[in-house]
């Protein structure tokens, strides 16, 4: 069959399944393009309302679920060797994907350069000022990389819960659960302690989603009511590059991925985690799907070892489409303010979005805000491009629920090939979709 059809009839069977859903991104945006001509200040405010509200709810649950996800997860792996092949594995598949994102978006970058159409809305002398830091900071090779990594350990697990460190919890938690794995019969009332808190946690997920048609409704029209289509055209280059990066990231990367690492099918596989998709891309929000990510695995074929393990981490820690978008973006602040783009300082931008886009918040707009963390390794402050950043928020919203999109997709790609590997998937119910049963 070819690849179109292949493409066409996943879509159709996700869309089937969750028209409502669908049908809220649809009309979203038809009525942002209205508000957007128009000024009703109350359906503007009242959109944005039921949006965070609906995110809010479902992010309600995401510290809960993910600290008795992780706990389950390790404790009842239970062999030692089993619980580092799947760690391993999972470092390895998540920096396979991200690798590969990134040098794809440094190459489409490069080979388009989308910043060349922002570079007359520069003032020259912002340009210089950045020119002169960028090449003084190469020079210097100053960076703060091992910073960086030091503040993955919370040094009081209790404020990074409260803060909603997410990296920081994490590795808090699988210490513990490992800890807790080691000491034997001993660690059962804290783990069913867990493994409630999981229960009741997915309980109320599956009372959130019922919100979610409206939810996502509002989300994306009052995104759409923000942008004009002139806006558009004037970075067109660099929205496309994003597309087309993220398009090759879940078409031809997740596929051949998929195929080289498992015998899943990737079209069977997109049409049980669609709602996961697609809330994906309305909620632009990882950490909000996650609860949902987990639902669609679990009751579509994917056992819950491997989905409590694999998809909390990788709802903090893989983020590609945020790795992508990140490169792309810098690139793209690079060439409008004329920094000379070296082969080093390419790698190096790489390099940093990798571990830029490991520390991002699965909540909207995070992947612009840890852009940050690029510009310092590069001596470079978002202060010092306030106007190349003024183009970048322009579509923020819109480029967000797609790199959100493929960080969810990766999830859902990566936890089914180690599932695979490892023989824990009902094929039976994978390949069936009449068989499982809907999410919302």
């Amino acid at each position: 069959m070819k690849l179109h059809m292949q493409i066409l009839i996943a879509l159709g069977l996700g869309i089937k399944r969750n028209w409502h859903i669908f049908f809220g991104i649809i009309a979203g945006i038809l009525v942002g393009i209205f508000l957007h001509g128009h000024n009703f200040p109350f359906i503007n405010t009242l959109l944005i309302f039921i949006g965070q509200v609906f995110i809010r709810l479902i992010q309600m649950v995401v510290i809960p679920l993910v600290v008795s996800a992780i706990v389950i997860g390790i404790t009842s792996v239970g062999d030692n060797k089993q619980l580092g092949k799947f760690g391993s594995k999972m470092i390895l598949y998540y920096g396979i994907i991200t690798t590969v994102a990134v040098a794809i978006g440094a190459l489409l970058a490069l080979i388009f350069k989308p910043g060349l159409g922002a570079a007359h809305y520069i003032a020259a002398n912002s340009a210089s000022e950045v020119q002169a830091a960028v090449s003084t900071a190469m020079a210097q090779q100053q960076g703060n990389i091992l910073n960086i990594f030091l503040d993955f350990i919370p040094s009081n697990p209790l404020n990074a819960l409260a803060h909603g460190n997410m990296v920081a919890i994490i590795v808090f938690v699988v210490i513990f659960a490992i800890a807790l794995a080691k000491v034997g019969d001993v660690n059962r009332p804290i783990v069913s302690f867990f493994e409630s808190v999981f229960a009741a946690t997915m309980k109320i997920t599956d009372w959130i989603m019922f919100l979610a048609a409206p939810g996502v409704f509002a989300l994306t029209a009052s995104a759409v009511s923000s942008f004009g289509i002139d806006i558009f055209m004037s970075i067109s280059k660099y929205f496309g590059v994003l597309a087309i990066g993220f398009l090759l990231q879940l078409f031809v990367v997740y596929p051949l991925f998929l195929k080289f690492f498992s015998k899943v099918n990737v079209w069977i596989l997109y049409s049980a985690v669609a709602e996961a998709m697609m809330v994906a891309f309305g909620t632009a929000s990882s950490s909000a799907t996650l609860p949902l990510t987990i639902a669609c695995c679990e009751k579509r074929g994917i056992s819950h070892k491997i989905s409590s393990f694999v998809l909390p981490l990788g709802a903090t820690l893989n983020m590609d489409g945020t790795a992508l978008l990140q490169t792309v973006a810098v690139i793209f602040l690079a060439q409008a303010y004329g920094v000379a783009l070296t082969p080093f300082l390419v790698i190096q931008i790489a390099l940093l979005a990798i571990i830029a886009s490991s520390t991002c918040a699965g909540i909207p707009g995070a992947g612009l805000i840890t852009i940050a963390l690029i510009l310092n390794g590069m001596g470079l402050s978002p202060e010092q491009l306030v106007a190349g950043f003024a183009f970048l928020f322009t579509i923020e919203r819109v480029t967000d629920m797609m790199r959100t999109l493929v960080n969810v997709t990766s999830d859902a790609v990566v936890v089914a090939a180690i599932a695979d590997n490892e023989n824990e998937i009902n094929y039976d119910l994978l390949n069936n979709p009449q068989a499982y049963e809907d999410i919302a």
